[in-house]
């Protein structure tokens, strides 16, 4: 099975003085006083470019600052390509945690891989990290006590996406969405955010992962006479799509296109002429604040210049986030790990502050952005205007109505 690895060791050893606080045997459960996280990512496929080997340089990059205060324990850090196949997700996930003592995976960008390893982490009894998991079901009714979904989810984007271009006069909509599972939670939340900002939803088509040709799909969306044409996919597919309907010259005055799932790497890809206009939600912007820029310089450097995604950054916080509460928890089973994420806010840098639900999801605010011009950018980098801060407690779904039985 193909699979590409590398590892990271981190740590430092320093007094006991240091432990203070620390139960003489509170990593007795951390075998080897080394924890060892799996990056499970597509490195080669649609999404590479929104995760993949920047999503490994997050984690590192969280390993490394984890060093200065892990007192005795390491940090090993390790990867694979799942080729957005399920079966090979989980045989991956499988080995690392059966025969290689993988504590913990983040990543997992591909629905349908998160939701078939989530069900396996939760049968090993060790932490998933969902950092690139869109698919809102996976805080809903596929939760798991062993599982954090952070930065994006689909219900997120969708609320976020649909009710402002509703609100803007996309009052009707047409959908082109994945035919897996991303696609139809994309779909099924913005439906929900459209319906209850007072638009309607005249039809959809839904395409294969991986498409190139989006001719017939478009023309079948011009022909439903929406005014807003919604793409419920991301990554190469839905660059594909946007540059189609620009040849087309199906875009215009009365009818807009909708991005529901777009991230830097994507408008970089555009470039700003084709994506100029376009509105979007992310849960972070490397320019937003000081400590966003300076993240972004550190993991400039070893990208050649590129600034990180919003699901590159979540495998930092993610994994930061996990390696502290293993410290803390002096565990790696991973339902106890995991309710330690839940106990106490989070104040993290990428993210402002977070707080792990009940069923797993960790709240932060999010962010509508609608994209510069060529004229108004200022550097390659430059894309977003900030239309509108989404707090916490809004920009997710509410706890009581996602069906997690983990909700009482």
């Amino acid at each position: 099975m193909p699979a590409r690895f590398t590892r990271l060791f981190l740590g430092a050893s320093f007094a006991v003085a240091a432990l203070a606080g620390v139960a003489p045997d509170a990593w007795a459960q951390i075998p080897g006083d080394t924890i060892k996280i799996g990056v499970l990512s597509d490195f080669s496929g649609p999404f590479a470019d929104q995760v993949g080997k920047g999503s490994l340089v997050g984690a590192q990059l969280a390993a490394e600052d984890f060093a200065k205060e892990a007192g005795a324990l390491k940090v090993e850090v390790i990867y694979a390509d799942h080729q957005n196949k399920p079966d090979i997700g989980v045989a991956i996930a499988r080995r690392w945690v059966d025969a290689e003592g993988v504590d913990a995976i983040v990543d997992l960008a591909n629905s349908g891989v998160g939701l078939a390893v989530n069900t396996l982490m939760h049968e090993k009894n060790r932490a998933m990290l969902a950092s690139a998991t869109a698919t809102s079901d996976l805080t809903g009714k596929f939760c798991q006590p062993t599982t954090v979904q952070w930065a994006l989810d689909t219900w997120a984007l969708g609320s976020a996406v649909g009710r402002t271009i509703t609100k803007m006069g996309g009052s009707t909509w047409f959908f082109i969405s994945f035919d897996y599972a991303l696609g139809k939670a994309l779909q099924r939340d913005a439906t929900e955010a459209i319906v209850k900002a007072g638009g309607s939803v005249l039809g959809s088509v839904s395409h294969p992962l991986g498409a190139t040709d989006f001719g017939s799909y478009l023309l079948q969306a011009q022909a439903s006479g929406a005014k807003v044409i919604a793409l419920a996919d991301t990554g190469a597919d839905a660059i594909n799509a946007i540059r189609q309907a620009a040849e087309f010259q199906i875009v215009g005055p009365d009818k807009r296109l909708a991005a529901l799932f777009l991230q830097i790497t994507d408008i970089d890809a555009l470039g700003l002429s084709a994506a100029q206009g376009l509105i979007l939600s992310e849960a972070f912007y490397w320019d937003l604040n000081d400590e966003t820029r300076a993240f972004a310089k550190r993991f400039a450097e070893r990208m050649g210049g590129r600034m990180p995604t919003e699901d590159q950054a979540a495998a930092y916080s993610a994994t930061l986030a996990y390696l502290r509460a293993v410290k803390t928890a002096g565990t790696i089973e991973g339902d106890r790990v995991v309710t330690e994420m839940k106990k106490s806010p989070i104040d993290d840098p990428l993210f402002g502050h977070v707080v792990v639900r009940a069923d797993g999801r960790a709240t932060h605010a999010m962010y509508v952005f609608k994209v510069k011009s060529p004229q108004q950018s200022k550097s390659r980098y430059d894309v977003y205007d900030l239309i509108e801060t989404i707090p916490p407690e809004a920009a997710f779904r509410p706890l009581d109505q996602g069906g997690c039985p983990l909700v009482k």
